[in-house]
């Protein structure tokens, strides 16, 4: 059961961002700070990355855990109109699977990153940024960060492997 009414819970999911949002600020603040320099959004990629590295040919989507089913400790499911949800999360898989798949026929590099790397309980911003400057400085065209196990149902993660086992990880960099 839903703890706001309808009309609140519909206003509080419209204030949900899309675009600059916190995880998404904090690698570009990095990035920066390190000498990459970026475009943010560009309408004219498929999906629209949310950092885009044209030296690199490289696109970089700072994923939410729970819209984009990532499978960690956030990708929870509500209890309340549950095929809606599921259907959406789905959805957004598939949108996101078929993104990076059109990147990388166009000859782009994709990385995701997910927020679970950057801030929470498994957070390691250091890490994570090392990760991706080794992705940028290397030949890959597709990593995903972080690539650790999560205590995940085995419905969701044959859900996230089925759709991801197309695309090839980055391993661990160098100490």
């Amino acid at each position: 059961m839903d703890v706001h009414s309808p009309a609140t819970r519909s206003f509080n999911m419209s204030r949900i961002k899309g675009k600059n949002t916190s995880p998404e600020l904090t690698v570009r603040r990095a990035l920066w700070a390190r000498g990459y320099r970026y475009r943010l959004h560009r309408k004219d990629l498929q999906g629209k990355p949310d950092i885009v590295l044209q030296r690199y040919r490289a696109a970089i989507f700072v994923h939410g855990c729970y819209w984009h089913r990532h499978g960690c400790p956030a990708t929870t499911t509500p209890t309340t109109r549950r095929d809606f949800w599921l259907r959406k999360f789905e959805d957004n898989m598939a949108r996101d699977n078929r993104n990076i798949e059109t990147l990388r026929e166009a000859g782009w590099r994709v990385l995701v990153i997910w927020e679970c790397s950057l801030r929470g309980k498994y957070a390691d911003l250091e890490a994570t940024i090392k990760r991706t400057t080794g992705f940028l400085n290397s030949n890959a065209t597709f990593a995903d960060i972080p690539l650790v196990p999560t205590p995940i149902s085995s419905t969701v993660r044959k859900s996230v492997e089925s759709l991801h086992s197309r695309h090839r990880s980055l391993p661990e960099p160098p100490p």
